[in-house]
Formats: C-alpha cells, sequence, structure tokens
C-alpha cells in the first residue's frame, strides 16, 4: 500500500470537490501527457461514474479506466480500476478537517501488478515509488489550486480578512 498524507491550507469540500475534477487531475499529470474522458460527459465525477485515462509513463502509453465506487462529499470517495494494466488497483481519497481552515488528505492506494511474482518485485522496485511521486506531485497541484480558491472566497464581501488577503 501507498499512503500519502498532506496538510492542505483549505477546507474539505474544496479539496474534495477537486479531487474529483477530471480537467484538474489531466493538468496535475502534464508532464505524462495525460488527458480524461468521462462516462457521463461531467468534468467533476460523482458515485458509479467512470473516467478513462490516458498517458505515458516509462515511455509508453497507458490507458486505464476507474469507477467511483464509494462516494461521501468532503470526507471520502473511493476510484478503482475497472479496465487497464494493474491486476487490481483502489485508491482510497481522505479528508479530514484538520482545524483553522485546514484538510488533512490522505491518498492509499492498493495496487496488484500483473505477472505474478515477477510483477509483484517490478511493483516494489518500479510501480511503488513513481506511483508515491505521482501522488505527491498531484497532492502539491491541489494544494496549490484549493488554497487559492479559498484564499479568493476568504478576500471576497464583507467582513474580510485584509491582513490575509494582502498580495
Amino acid at each position: 500500500m501507498i499512503e500519502v498524507v498532506s496538510i492542505i491550507n483549505a477546507a474539505p469540500a474544496t479539496v474534495f470537490d477537486l479531487e474529483l475534477d477530471v480537467d484538474v487531475h489531466a493538468d496535475s499529470m502534464a508532464r505524462s501527457g495525460e488527458s480524461a474522458a468521462t462516462s457521463t460527459g461531467a468534468r467533476r465525477l460523482g458515485p458509479g461514474d467512470e473516467v478513462t485515462f490516458r498517458a505515458r509513463h516509462f515511455g509508453l502509453r497507458w490507458r486505464m479506466t476507474s469507477r467511483i465506487t464509494a462516494h461521501d462529499r468532503p470526507r471520502h470517495f473511493v476510484d478503482e480500476q475497472t479496465r487497464g494494466p494493474f491486476r487490481s488497483m483502489r485508491h482510497e481519497h481522505w479528508f479530514e478537517d484538520a482545524g483553522a481552515g485546514r484538510t488533512r488528505m490522505i491518498d492509499r492506494m492498493t495496487i496488484r501488478a500483473p505477472f505474478g511474482p515477477l510483477g509483484a518485485v517490478a511493483s516494489r522496485l518500479l510501480l511503488v515509488p513513481y506511483l508515491r511521486r505521482l501522488l505527491i506531485e498531484r497532492a502539491v497541484h491541489i494544494a496549490r489550486l484549493a488554497e487559492a480558491a479559498d484564499r479568493r472566497r476568504d478576500c471576497l464581501g464583507p467582513g474580510a480578512d485584509q491582513n490575509r488577503c494582502k498580495p
């Protein structure tokens, strides 16, 4: 299992919604040329929705389809591979209120590689470190967007915190 924990200076609902936005996902993986197409055409995924990702990793073109199998806004959702390169892949996303307008975001990913014992070795030596790095890059991207969105919201309207809103 891969686990990445991030503290984000934004509300859980903001972070949750950004995590389910397929355009944000594709932008966070721009280095791999990732694109995403949803089963419904909607850009934000919901319960039961499927998304197919296409990207280049390890110099090869990959295609993977995942379905949202659990959805409890703004606390938790799960996506699981239905077709793709792994024997199985389950990605749990948890969003905990960390107080003071912050979110503790936890990504837990479990993969099973194909090709038996050889796949298990490749998974441990190559896939797990690579996927951990991708999850961290994605978390940094989400944090940047979420913090900017919450900051803009805090700076609008009556009662705005002008100290926080200075450029």
